[in-house]
């Protein structure tokens, strides 16, 4: 058994998601802060990736607290909090809204740069993780591997696309823009490289065990119920080895990822906005576009409207 248990990471990642909730808040402090000094729709943008980005925080501390092997229904508490179904569902709100945040970025850049290619791109990413989500739904309830096998193969589709779109918009970019583009754009490429090299790998020889030693697969009812009540307690190394390093770097490292889109896309909408060469107000949507982002608008109006 390895010095660093179990135990060790799981309190890491509490560490992690108390560090996380602390950026947040900071972040909300700096635009509430702010608010007179921002143009409206600079306000508005900050705003929007703000509650994403919440979500995602506070989503992520959750999962960090009651850690899950969905699948191999594996976790560290024998409580209703750590109920597999509970924690999918959290996941899947929280990854849907950190995906809406680099759409939004994307697209935000992409209307302001004029730049056609990175605006479909932008459109095609919360699709693409929606699909995503539910192959891995498949896979939570059958517990057949094959589900995250898709699953993990569209999330690094999605991040290449992500970072095709941040290359598409650097030549056109300067100042803040242009070095957070290199940054996410190279923690993006590193992450497509880890999907390729461990994550998509181990699913897929979880998949090939799964035809090597042929088991019963649950159908949709039995597993739902299954994975709503059945959990099994462990804190073996063995248990969590395949787990420890995307969960490590997911709860850590595409948290700061998300909070730093909120202080970026602040500062870039109100720099557009205020300066003279700009012009007065955000580009309008086209209507596809409109249908496609309604929530956020939906969101933004609503807020108006207090």
């Amino acid at each position: 058994m390895p010095s660093f248990s179990v135990t060790d990471w799981w309190q890491f990642l509490c560490a992690a998601a108390c560090c996380n909730i602390v950026f947040w808040a900071l972040a909300a402090a700096t635009i509430k802060q702010r608010r007179h000094r921002l143009s409206a729709e600079a306000y508005d943008l900050g705003r929007i990736q703000l509650v994403l980005s919440g979500i995602y925080v506070f989503g992520c501390a959750w999962r960090s607290a009651f850690p899950l092997y969905d699948v191999g229904r594996v976790s560290l508490f024998h409580s209703w909090l750590s109920s597999i179904v509970l924690g999918r569902s959290v996941a899947t709100l929280a990854e849907l809204s950190f995906v809406a945040q680099w759409a939004l970025m994307l697209h935000y850049f992409a209307v302001k740069g004029g730049n056609g290619t990175v605006r479909v791109i932008a459109l095609l990413l919360v699709p693409l993780i929606a699909l995503a989500e539910l192959s891995c739904w498949y896979a939570v309830i059958t517990t057949a591997n094959l589900g995250q096998v898709f699953e993990a193969l569209l999330w690094t589709g999605t991040g290449a696309l992500a970072v095709v779109g941040m290359w598409l918009l650097l030549p056109a970019s300067v100042g803040l823009q242009r070095r957070m583009l290199l940054i996410w754009s190279i923690a993006g490429a590193a992450y497509v490289v880890f999907m390729c090299w461990f994550d998509v790998p181990m699913y897929w020889s979880r998949w090939l065990a799964d035809q090597a030693h042929p088991r019963p697969f649950f159908g949709l009812t039995q597993g739902l119920l299954d994975a709503a009540q059945r959990r099994i307690v462990s804190y073996r190394w063995a248990d969590w080895r395949g787990e420890i390093a995307w969960m490590s770097l997911y709860f850590s490292v595409a948290v700061w990822a998300s909070i730093s889109l909120v202080s970026v896309s602040i500062r870039e909408a109100n720099a557009a906005l205020s300066s003279a060469r700009a012009p007065a107000t955000l580009p309008s949507w086209p209507r596809l576009e409109w249908l496609l982002l309604l929530p956020l608008r939906a969101f933004n109006r609503a807020n108006k409207r207090r």
